[in-house]
């Protein structure tokens, strides 16, 4: 690879990685902590849909960035030609 493309990857990895990270920090810390009052009305599986955040959402939701990332990376890994 290039240096050109080598910047061009680890530019596009850096940025999902920020992605995945800020969506799962307003998850779990977002809506299970700060917005846990303004969603506190919603109920969902018969508690609060702020506690089920705190609970299992923010893990659901890391499960699934894991998986997205994953999927990310290997069209990334095809697309410069560096896949395993």
């Amino acid at each position: 690879m290039s240096d050109k493309s080598t910047d061009a990857y680890w530019k596009a990895n850096v940025r999902v990685i920020t992605i995945c990270m800020v969506i799962w920090a307003l998850v779990s810390f977002g809506f299970g902590i700060i917005l846990r009052p303004l969603i506190a009305g919603i109920s969902i599986g018969g508690t609060d849909l702020g506690f089920w955040f705190a609970q299992q959402g923010s893990i659901l939701a890391f499960i699934v960035l894991i998986f997205y990332y994953r999927s990310y990376m290997n069209k990334l890994d095809k697309e410069f030609g560096v896949e395993e």
